[in-house]
């Protein structure tokens, strides 16, 4: 039997029809005071949604090809990390993500043995060495190694208040490099870290639209030379926004880079967002991650690596990792995660939050251009000042307990004890040092409840 003649016998019932009913079964109680909320972003949520919800316009479109599970390496000892490397990879890990701290890091033995023509890398440099990247490029040239480095200087400004050099040897470097990398289409040069911004706070809108913002600086600067940047992006727990807030992000990138002339896909990291984790109950954490990484896939993220669960406290150790690296696996093999393709297409909720997220952001971008970019606004303040507001109003509804954090502001075990396992400080950390800017700083949501209950202890 043909599906498309199934349901021939049912009217269709349209969006008025429903509302209707629903109103009838609320028996005088007010249909917008008691179903319709408001989200962060100034998104009305209704209780259901209709194919007249659906904007006619083409939207953005999921990724079809294959997502990888990354994991995190700390390159501090080149030949240790290359030996931890070499071993998570085989193990379920199919992309490597390598910070590197300083200049004096040998990225050619970091690379020792390592299958690179079949493991995506990616590289977050704390420096901007230009002949350290140099000769890893050259190491590179006859390969077709996916490579991502993830470079910004901008990004570095908002995070730590200062230019790794200066804004215009910075800016030369980066032009520089981004030159030497277009003869490969599989090498991405320039990074743009979305995930400072949320995990300071910042709603969905001004994630999308200061990560846009900041993307467009390098287009301005660079636009002689086409390239496709890597987004770094926070998820968190706010399921199905989570999910649009992706699509959006690769639509408005692809509708920016088109002004330009260009035509590469952007690709996006995702990785769990540091602001909902809590301290006590830390459980829990695999229970956020886990959904936060369903969000990026079905979103449509090209990389996800995943959070421990307790990585506000400890320092890496090789259980916790597993247990990271295993729910991704779990999500990718025996929930068929790898067999998604365009899963969230179609689904009216989810396609209208798209469309008015982006709508939105570009609306706040355009806003940002129109006062003298993102760059000026930054070193203004006026991003952190937005920031600021946007944490203390989530802040409040945490406060109030009017968003949940289980194990934390609800439910809280009175037996939990954690002041003997703090290997690392798990709060925001105030720093002394003369900066050029007011720095961007993350703060999680369960801080200050954490400190007390500390104390108490």
């Amino acid at each position: 039997m043909s599906e498309s003649h199934l349901f021939n016998e049912f009217p269709e019932v349209s969006s008025k029809q429903w509302k209707q009913k629903i109103q009838y079964d609320l028996k005088g109680a007010d249909y917008n005071e008691t179903l319709v909320w408001d989200s962060p972003e100034d998104i009305k949520v209704k209780p259901f949604y209709h194919a007249e919800d659906l904007v006619t316009s083409s939207g953005p479109s999921s990724k079809t090809k294959e997502w990888y599970i990354a994991q995190s390496i700390y390159a501090g000892d080149a030949g240790k990390a290359n030996i931890k490397a070499k071993e998570v990879v085989g193990k379920g890990v199919e992309s490597l993500v390598f910070t590197i701290p300083n200049e004096k890091i040998n990225l050619i033995d970091l690379l020792q043995d390592i299958d690179i023509e079949n493991i995506p890398l990616h590289f977050h440099f704390q420096h901007l060495d230009l002949g350290v990247i140099e000769k890893l490029l050259s190491h590179l040239k006859n390969s077709t190694a996916q490579i991502y480095l993830h470079l910004d200087p901008i990004g570095n400004l908002a995070r730590t208040g200062n230019w790794y050099h200066s804004m215009k040897e910075d800016f030369l470097a980066i032009e520089k490099l981004v030159e030497l990398t277009s003869f490969s289409k599989t090498i991405l040069p320039i990074g743009i870290d979305v995930s400072l911004y949320q995990n300071a706070g910042a709603n969905m809108t001004q994630q999308l639209a200061y990560g846009l913002a900041h993307a467009h600086e390098y287009l301005t600067n660079f636009q002689s030379i086409a390239f496709a940047p890597t987004f770094k992006v926070a998820v968190g727990g706010n399921y199905f926004f989570e999910i649009a807030k992706i699509k959006a992000l690769r639509w408005l990138w692809n509708t920016l880079s088109s002004e330009y002339g260009m035509d590469g896909d952007c690709h996006i990291m995702a990785i769990p967002s540091k602001r909902n984790k809590t301290l006590y109950d830390f459980n829990v954490n695999m229970l956020r991650t886990t959904s936060e990484s369903m969000s990026a896939i079905l979103g449509g993220a090209d990389t996800i690596c995943n959070l421990s669960y307790d990585a506000l406290y400890h320092k890496d150790n090789e259980f916790a990792e597993r247990i990271a690296k295993n729910q991704l696996v779990l999500l990718k093999e025996e929930s068929y995660f790898k067999e998604v393709s365009h899963a969230a297409e179609g689904a009216y909720y989810i396609e209208s939050l798209t469309h008015q997220l982006a709508e939105k952001a570009l609306d706040l971008f355009k806003q940002i251009e129109a006062s003298g970019g993102f760059l000026e606004a930054l070193t203004k303040g006026k991003i952190q000042q937005k920031l600021k507001e946007s944490a203390a109003k989530e802040q409040v509804l945490f406060d109030e307990n009017q968003t949940t954090l289980v194990g934390t502001n609800k439910f809280q075990n009175p037996d939990d004890r954690m002041n003997q396992d703090l290997e690392l400080y798990p709060f925001m950390k105030k720093r002394a040092e003369k900066t050029q800017i007011i720095p961007i700083i993350e703060k999680r949501l369960a801080e200050e409840l954490e400190q007390k209950r500390l104390d108490n202890e």
